[in-house]
């Protein structure tokens, strides 16, 4: 079983910033990709951002250029810095590991960006 805990969210001005937190524990494959999803009232769940465990990553289009997501292996951590923020970006984030072929996720965390 793995465990995800994320941090980091919260109400925040636009054009201001933010960075989330995602640790992971539990049995996790060596090899594992990690991404964050974001699901905004009356929407579907959407990728943000995904670190393959190749090094290569990922950006849906919406935040290229302002989102920037790295993982810490040593940490089963993986981080988004989020930068400048807009009102459509509030949404819950979700944090996701693959291992082993099999989706975890996170509890979520509130982003709030207020115009």
């Amino acid at each position: 079983q793995v465990h995800l805990v994320e941090s980091g969210g919260g109400l925040v001005e636009s054009g201001g910033s933010l960075r989330l937190s995602c640790a992971a524990s539990g049995s996790i494959f060596s090899l594992y990709d990690m991404a964050w999803y974001r699901q905004a009232p009356g929407m579907q769940r959407e990728i943000v951002a995904r670190a393959f465990s190749s090094g290569a990553v990922y950006y849906a289009d919406s935040v290229k250029w302002r989102f920037t997501i790295s993982r810490d292996d040593a940490k089963n951590t993986v981080y988004l810095r989020m930068n400048p923020l807009i009102p459509e970006d509030t949404a819950v984030y979700y944090c996701c590991l693959w291992s082993g072929g099999v989706p975890y996720w996170g509890q979520g965390t509130q982003v709030t960006v207020s115009s």
